[in-house]
C-alpha cells in the first residue's frame, strides 16, 4: 500500500472509532445493555488497530504520525482503558439483569473516550503537522470540558428520574445537601478549574509571535558574507552578450473580450489584449528588455519569468522584489538570455484569479550554435478558462502538415494550476528537456503518458513518419494536435485508448551523468511539511493550505548565505498534490520516498509533491536575492502555502503586499 493509502485507512479506522465510542456511550443511557456491551466491544477492537496504522505510517516518517504518537494515542487509550475499566463489567452484568443502570461514572468514562477517539481526529484534520503543546492543551482541556459537560447533565437527570423504567434512568446515590459541596463536586470543580487553566494556556500560547527565520542548521548570520544589499539593486546587465542582440518588447495588461479561434468568447486579464500574451523569443546571450504597463487592471500586475533564473530584481514578485504595478503606471524588466529552453511567464500579483483569466505568455530562448533545428518546432501552453481547456488559443485540436522524416519539436507548457495528462500516438518520442534543462542521453518511448505538473514543461522531439501522429490532451481525442504527413489523404487511423498507458517516469528516464555538487554534505538542510490545518493567512483565520503548521506569512523565512549548498525535504501530509516551486534556482532531484533518482540527473523548477510522498532535491544557493518558496496550484499558494527563502545580507525596500503575491 502507499503512504496515502495508509493515512486513508487511518482516517476510516479513528472515524469508525468515534462512532463506536459515541454508539456505545449513547445505547447505555437508553439502557440497550447487551447493544451496549457489543459496541463497546467493537470500539475497544478498532481502538486496538489504531497502533498498527500509526506505526506504518511513522515506518514512512514521522511527519506522518507525530500528533498521533504524541497526543491522539495516548489520550484515546487512557480514556478507553478507564471506560473498560468502568463501565465494562457493569455493562456486562447488566446484560442479563433487565432494568439495571449503568453508574454516571460508567457512562461519562464511555463518553469521555468518544470525545478523546474524536480530539484526535480534529487534531489531525484541523491542526496538522507539527503538534504544539498549545494544540495539546486546547485538545485536553476540551475533552476534560466535554466530560465534566457529560457528568453535569447526566447527574441531573439522574437525580429528576428515579423511575428505572424511564429511558434516561441512571443508578444514582440518594440526595445530599444542597448546601454543603460535596466531595464529587469538589473534585468536580477542581477538574473543571484545571481543565479551564490548560485551555485558556493553549489558546494564550497560539498567539505567540513565530520565528522569523529558520536556518536549516547553519549559521544564522555567515563568515566573510558579502556587505549588505537591497534587492532594489540586484538587477539585470543592459548589454547583451558578445554577438548577442537586443530585444525590447512592451506589454500592456488590460482587461478584453478575446475571440478564441473557435469562435467562444472570454472575458480576460490580458497582455496586449491577446491570449495567450504575445510569444517572447531569443537566442543565447541576447538580451530581453521588457517594458510592462497597466492598463485598467485594478489589483495591479506584474512579471515573473517562471523557471527563469533572472537576477532577483527582474523576479516581478510583489512586495519582495517590486511594487505591484497599478493602473497607469508602467516597470522594466531586463535580463540576458542566458538559459536555453521553453519558459513562460505570468503576473505574480493576485496571480491565482489573474493567471486564471489569462495574464501569461510564452518564453523560449533558442541556443545560438548547435545542430540543425527541427523542421517544426510548436510551443504549445495549455490553459483552461472556465472548463474550456485550449492549447494556445484553441479548443479542440489542431492540425500541422509535416515532411515525412522531418524532426519535430513539441514544447508542452502547462500554465494551469493542475497537472495535464499527454500522450503521443503514431511514433516514438523522446523527452529532451524538462522545464528548460537537457536531460542526458534520454531514450525512446513508446505508448507512455506524460504527467506535466502545474508551472511545469516538457520538450518532446520525434521524426515524422508517413502515418499521422496525434498529442492528445487528458485523454480526449478530441482535444490535442495532430501531425500529417504531407500528401496523406484518406481517412486517419483510430486512435489507441490512451487511459491505461503508464506514466514515464522521470527518475529513471534517460542516462546518469555527473552531478557539480554531493548533496551528502548540505551546509543546510530544511524539512517543508505540506498540510492542510487551521492558521492565520494575512492576518485572517482560515482552513489554510500549510507550511509546518502555519500559513503565510507567518511561515519562518529560511535563510541561506551565497555560496551554500541547500537540501530540502518536501513532505506531503495532505491529500491533495502540491506542485512545488522555488523561484531563482532549479534544484537537483535526489530521491522520492526514499528511492533515489537513477536516470538522467533531473533539474526541474516545479514538481508534483503528491499526497504521501516524500522527495528530497538540493541546490547551490548562486543567485543572490528574496526568492520566492510556493506551491504553483496558485489557489493553494492563495490560502497561504508560500514562503521565502532570503539571503543572508539581502533586504527589501518594498512593503510586504502578502496578499498580492497570491
Amino acid at each position: 500500500m502507499t503512504t496515502v493509502q495508509w493515512i486513508l485507512l487511518d482516517h476510516a479506522v479513528a472515524l469508525l472509532g468515534v462512532a463506536l465510542w459515541f454508539a456505545t456511550g449513547v445505547t447505555a443511557v437508553l439502557q440497550r445493555h447487551r447493544l451496549a456491551f457489543g459496541l463497546l466491544v467493537g470500539a475497544v477492537l478498532v481502538t486496538l488497530t489504531r497502533p498498527a496504522t500509526v506505526v506504518t505510517l511513522a515506518g514512512r516518517g514521522w511527519w506522518f504520525a507525530q500528533e498521533k504518537v504524541l497526543l491522539g494515542l495516548p489520550l484515546l487509550g487512557a480514556a478507553a482503558l478507564a471506560a473498560v475499566v468502568v463501565a465494562g463489567p457493569r455493562l456486562f452484568a447488566a446484560r442479563r439483569t433487565p432494568g439495571a443502570g449503568l453508574p454516571v461514572g460508567g457512562v461519562v468514562a464511555l463518553f469521555t473516550a468518544a470525545y478523546a477517539a474524536l480530539a484526535g481526529l480534529v487534531v489531525t484534520f484541523l491542526a496538522g503537522y507539527p503538534l504544539t503543546w498549545s494544540t495539546a492543551l486546547i485538545a485536553v482541556s476540551l475533552v476534560c470540558a466535554g466530560a465534566l459537560l457529560t457528568a453535569q447533565v447526566l447527574g441531573r437527570q439522574a437525580g429528576e428520574h428515579t423511575d428505572a423504567e424511564s429511558p434516561v434512568s441512571l443508578r444514582t446515590t440518594a440526595p445530599r445537601d444542597s448546601s454543603a459541596l460535596s466531595r464529587r463536586g469538589f473534585i468536580g470543580l477542581a477538574a473543571g478549574a484545571v481543565a479551564a487553566g490548560a485551555g485558556i494556556t493553549g489558546v494564550g500560547l497560539l498567539f505567540r509571535s513565530p520565528e522569523a527565520v529558520v536556518t536549516g542548521g547553519g549559521p544564522r548570520r555567515a563568515s566573510g558574507s558579502r556587505p549588505p544589499v537591497s534587492v532594489a539593486d540586484l538587477r539585470g546587465p543592459s548589454a547583451p552578450a558578445p554577438g548577442g542582440t537586443s530585444h525590447r518588447h512592451t506589454l500592456t495588461a488590460r482587461t478584453a473580450t478575446v475571440r478564441l479561434a473557435s469562435g467562444g468568447d472570454v472575458d480576460a486579464w490580458t497582455y496586449d489584449g491577446q491570449l495567450p500574451g504575445p510569444a517572447i523569443t531569443a537566442t543565447q546571450g541576447d538580451l530581453i528588455e521588457v517594458t510592462l504597463r497597466n492598463s485598467d487592471v485594478e489589483d495591479g500586475v506584474t512579471l515573473h519569468w517562471h523557471g527563469y533564473d533572472v537576477p532577483c530584481g527582474e523576479d516581478g514578485a510583489p512586495g519582495a522584489t517590486q511594487d505591484a504595478v497599478a493602473p497607469g503606471g508602467e516597470f522594466v524588466y531586463r535580463f540576458r538570455a542566458d538559459q536555453v529552453g521553453t519558459y513562460w511567464y505570468h503576473t505574480h500579483q493576485a496571480s491565482h484569479p489573474a493567471v486564471r483569466r489569462g495574464l501569461y505568455g510564452t518564453l523560449v530562448v533558442k541556443p545560438r550554435a548547435g545542430g540543425p533545428a527541427e523542421e517544426l518546432d510548436l510551443t504549445l501552453p495549455v490553459h483552461t478558462f472556465d472548463d474550456t481547456v485550449v492549447i494556445g488559443n484553441r479548443e479542440g485540436r489542431t492540425e500541422h502538415t509535416v515532411r515525412p522524416g522531418a524532426p519535430v519539436r513539441l514544447r508542452l507548457v502547462n500554465t494551469d494550476s493542475e497537472p495535464h495528462w499527454f500522450a503521443l500516438a503514431g511514433a516514438p518520442f523522446r523527452v529532451v528537456a524538462v522545464d528548460g534543462r537537457d536531460l542526458h542521453q534520454p531514450g525512446e518511448v513508446r505508448e507512455v503518458g506524460l504527467r506535466l505538473p502545474a508551472g511545469g514543461r516538457y520538450d518532446v522531439v520525434l521524426a515524422m513518419p508517413g502515418t499521422p501522429v496525434a498529442l492528445v490532451l487528458d485523454h480526449d481525442h478530441g482535444s490535442g494536435v495532430v501531425l500529417r504527413p504531407t500528401g496523406r489523404t484518406g481517412n486517419d487511423p483510430a486512435l489507441p485508448d490512451t487511459s491505461g498507458w503508464p506514466e514515464l517516469d522521470l527518475l529513471r528516464y534517460g542516462e546518469p551523468a555527473i552531478v557539480p555538487f554531493d548533496a551528502d554534505n548540505a551546509d543546510r538542510h530544511f524539512t517543508i511539511v505540506l498540510d492542510r490545518a487551521l492558521a492565520m493567512v494575512d492576518g485572517r483565520p482560515a482552513y489554510a493550505q500549510t507550511v509546518d503548521g502555519r500559513g503565510h506569512p507567518s511561515i519562518p523565512d529560511q535563510l541561506v548565505a551565497e555560496g551554500d549548498l541547500v537540501r530540502y525535504t518536501v513532505v506531503n501530509r495532505s491529500l491533495e498534490t502540491h506542485p512545488w516551486h522555488l523561484h531563482g534556482h532549479p534544484v537537483l532531484i535526489l530521491s522520492r520516498d526514499g528511492t533515489r533518482s537513477s536516470g538522467s540527473p533531473l533539474w526541474v523548477d516545479t514538481f508534483d509533491v503528491r499526497p504521501g510522498e516524500v522527495w528530497e532535491v538540493a541546490f547551490r544557493a548562486t543567485n543572490p536575492g528574496i526568492w520566492m518558496n510556493h506551491c504553483h496550484n496558485l489557489r493553494h499558494q492563495d490560502q497561504g502555502m508560500m514562503l521565502q527563502l532570503v539571503y543572508d545580507g539581502v533586504s527589501t525596500p518594498y512593503e510586504d503586499a502578502s496578499h498580492g503575491h497570491s
